[in-house]
């Protein structure tokens, strides 16, 4: 019963991180006008990593501190 809480509670977390990162990549990039194409596309492709990082290590820490939160 407590590992099948534990999924659970995993899963709902990686669904919380998916939904914030839904939101971040919807929302319109910042771009500075007076910077160049490639400039503006470096920055954008850059922010769009940085945040599949953030996605990626939220899911990856989901199960570690849901293992040290419920023991198991």
């Amino acid at each position: 019963m407590k590992s099948y809480a534990g999924v659970c509670l995993e899963g709902a977390m990686i669904v919380l991180a998916c939904v914030i990162f839904s939101a971040f990549a919807s929302a319109p990039p910042v771009i500075d006008t007076d910077a160049s194409a490639v400039s503006m596309l470096w920055s954008y492709i850059g922010a769009i990593v940085f945040n599949m990082l953030i996605l990626f290590g939220t899911v990856k820490m989901s199960d570690r501190l849901v293992k040290d939160m419920m023991g198991l």
